[in-house]
């Protein structure tokens, strides 16, 4: 019997099944999404009603079926993803709800551990967090301010972890931590890839992503979810020379903080401060702005193509930065 873990699938329905015809799988054998198969995407009742339906499919909870969850509750408001998939379910909706409400935190595979977000060290399954599994923003506010390093690198469970929520890597390829940390989203919902891993091979499948739906349907719904235009992310196209410039300031940038961080450590009493002390220290060599953001993503070693596109929003920014940094 095998096992096919999926990454975040976000509504594309179509990659999810051209990833199971790629795959192969025959009857008996298990489909797993990590979460968040909801949101942002074209088709997100079609893949909810997937794993409602077919045998052996399994869905864990993401931040995104939590949310939806939680608003229906009226615990929290639905932001803009959740709205547009609320008008795709239509008067299905509170079925759909229902459903979310039933899933699990996590899976315990023979072979592996999945969960949608994080895993905090030091702490038995039972004992963790549900936002530090589910990702949530409380989960990542909770990670960065007990530890001062990314939070897979002090994974300390028995078995292999295969989870979602973001892509570490900035590709369209998975994030792979030392064999024990597996990264499954690569953002097949902005453009990228549909990833899957099979077990017990730990063979990874993928299949590309058709198109960035997620600018697209922002801007097919926005008058419905009254949107106003700031809130309707325009379609950025960074083209393989903006992609080189991007990794030339990413090896700046590192550079540039790690110079930071040994001149702190020299400082006396510095290693002897909490890690909310030591990122207020970190600020103050910093100052505000894009720079600044970047040296903090570096800082944390969360800093790769991904995470940098997200803050400099515009190869135009990341030209003038470059020219900046130069001269």
């Amino acid at each position: 019997m095998q096992t096919l873990v999926i990454g975040d699938i976000h509504g594309c329905y179509d990659e999810l099944q051209a990833l199971l015809d790629k795959a192969g799988l025959t009857e008996g054998d298990a489909i797993v999404s990590v979460g968040d198969c909801v949101d942002r995407g074209p088709e997100t009742p079609a893949v909810l009603d997937f794993f409602q339906k077919t045998p052996n499919a399994f869905l864990i909870m993401g931040n995104h079926e939590r949310k939806h969850v939680r608003a229906g509750r009226h615990e929290v408001k639905l932001a803009q993803s959740q709205k547009i998939s609320k008008i795709q379910f239509g008067e299905t909706y509170p079925d759909a709800l229902a459903f979310m409400d039933t899933l699990p935190l996590y899976l315990d595979l023979p072979e592996a551990l999945v969960v949608h977000g994080y895993f905090e060290p030091g702490l038995a399954l039972s004992q963790q967090r549900s936002t530090v599994l589910c990702g949530t923003m409380g989960g990542d506010k909770h990670l960065r301010a007990a530890y001062d390093r990314p939070w897979y690198e002090l994974y300390d469970g028995e078995k292999p972890l295969l989870v979602g929520h973001h892509n570490y890597s900035g590709t369209d390829q998975p994030f792979v931590y030392r064999d024990r940390v597996f990264g499954l989203d690569t953002d097949c919902v902005t453009g990228r890839a549909l990833t899957g891993l099979l077990l017990p091979s730990f063979k990874v499948i993928s299949v590309p992503s058709r198109t960035n739906y997620w600018a697209e349907i922002q801007q097919r719904y926005s008058v419905e979810i009254g949107a106003s235009p700031k809130q309707v992310v325009a379609v950025v196209a960074w083209n393989e020379g903006d992609e080189k410039a991007l990794l030339h300031l990413i090896g700046k940038v590192e550079e540039k903080a790690k110079l930071i961080m040994l001149e702190l450590h020299s400082e006396p009493g510095f290693d002897d401060l909490s890690v909310r002390k030591q990122a207020k220290r970190f600020s103050a060599k910093t100052g505000n702005g894009v720079y600044a953001a970047l040296l903090h993503l570096a800082r944390l070693s969360q800093l790769n193509n991904a995470t940098a596109r997200k803050v400099l929003k515009s190869p135009e920014v990341l030209s003038t930065l470059l020219r900046n940094l130069d001269e």
